[in-house]
């Protein structure tokens, strides 16, 4: 028996839920909550069109209110609660655990609304807390975060001694025909985008300008792609985990058309995460105006295309592997590790394009290893932290094969 509260109905929640209803034989009870109850409704029903049987529970919750996330706790009794939420909202989603005796996993590090600033700090302060209740939290189990620590925790058991070289690289080679959309939350994506590079190198994390640093990567069946160096959440815990790590490093790629709208939303203000007050005409045609207060990166979030809807019409596919340098044997040796997925093969399973897809099947799996008894030890652990074999061997059965090349140019 399992029983899983899935908080969060966006794109990477759909995906979860069609994957865990696939593996009913791990998953028996499922429900699923979010600020408006009609998503998940919505969601179910796109479940159910499919063909799906399992019986899915749905319910309202306001994330940000530990009160609610209690009351749903106790009345539903989950096993373990998956966050797909908002990053914003771990620590109370963690709270709420903590209170409720229930067990955590989640894709993305805290990030507080008023600063663009994420680290494992807030959450890894609750580490005795998860022990002394007997809980398990797990930590980032997306694609990257989550893949990407358990390809290098794989690599580390079964193909070096020592890892010295770490570059994380994602390429997505997508078109969804649109002038400008986010692959994910536009609000999280652009506060993300348009912090500052920081990497680590010689015990020391090195802070560059925002996409200053960049370079062609070639990416299987995809290509050279400019691709720029970013902070990443992963590179944290990777390089306190497997501390012979000289240096760690994150890539992703953008086109330049994404680049020079960012520019414009960036010089226009709009990537703004602090409040302004206009005056603004009343909704009922009164002509009385108010004085109203918005987050200007909120608003833009509500005009730009919702990442739900890009699945239809997108062609090509992502490109996310590990590329390692280190040690076997006294010997230097490069290891490189990748899935690439297309995103209308995600779409059709699921009706959601391929950057949904990577992040949804991971916190399946993170959640089906709990279930299984294969990742449960009282903390708050990092996906590193776990035996990563029993992950990749469902990676491979789930939509997600990965694939090595040994002792080749990592480019780097």
């Amino acid at each position: 028996m399992s029983r899983i509260l899935m908080i969060g109905a966006g794109g990477v929640a759909t995906v979860a839920a069609f994957k865990i209803v696939q593996n009913a034989d791990v998953f028996t009870e499922l429900m699923i909550a979010s600020r408006r109850k009609e998503k998940c409704d919505a969601l179910v029903k796109s479940i159910h069109d499919k063909g799906y049987k399992m019986d899915i529970k749905t319910a309202q919750v306001d994330a940000d209110d530990v009160e609610q996330l209690k009351a749903l706790f106790n009345d539903f009794k989950p096993e373990l609660a998956v966050n797909l939420a908002l990053p914003y909202q771990d620590l109370t989603i963690m709270d709420a655990c903590l209170a409720c005796g229930v067990n955590y996993l989640d894709t993305a590090n805290y990030e507080p609304k008023d600063e663009a600033h994420f680290e494992y700090s807030w959450q890894w302060a609750y580490k005795e807390k998860f022990e002394k209740a007997g809980l398990t939290a797990i930590l980032g189990c997306g694609f990257d975060p989550g893949v990407s620590g358990i390809y290098t925790a794989y690599a580390a058991k079964h193909h070096f001694d020592e890892i010295q070289y770490l570059d994380i690289v994602d390429c997505n080679a997508g078109n969804h025909h649109k002038a400008f959309a986010t692959n994910f939350n536009p609000e999280i994506n652009i506060r993300e985008i348009t912090q500052k590079g920081l990497y680590y190198k010689d015990g020391e994390w090195i802070e560059t300008e925002p996409l200053a640093v960049h370079q062609d990567i070639t990416y299987p069946n995809i290509g050279p792609r400019d691709s720029y160096l970013m902070h990443h959440e992963e590179l944290e815990s990777l390089v306190k985990n497997y501390p012979t790590i000289k240096q760690a490093r994150f890539w992703m790629t953008f086109g330049q058309q994404y680049l020079n709208y960012l520019d414009v939303i960036q010089n226009l203000g709009m990537s703004r995460i602090d409040e302004i007050e206009y005056e603004a005409p009343l909704a009922d045609g009164s002509g009385k105006t108010a004085r109203v207060k918005i987050v200007p990166l909120q608003f833009l979030k509500a005009v730009l295309p919702n990442p739900q809807d890009l699945g239809a019409n997108y062609e090509g596919e992502t490109s996310i592997g590990c590329r390692i340098r280190g040690l076997k044997d006294g010997k230097e040796h490069t290891y490189y590790i990748y899935n690439n997925c297309k995103h209308q093969e995600a779409y059709q399973e699921t009706g959601m394009q391929g950057v949904s897809y990577t992040t949804g099947v991971p916190a399946m799996i993170g959640a089906m290893m709990f279930c299984k008894g294969l990742w449960r030890k009282p903390g708050v652990w990092n996906v590193e932290e776990f035996d990563p074999d029993p992950f990749m061997e469902q990676l491979n059965k789930q939509g997600l094969p990965w694939h090595e090349e040994f002792d080749g140019d990592l480019e780097l």
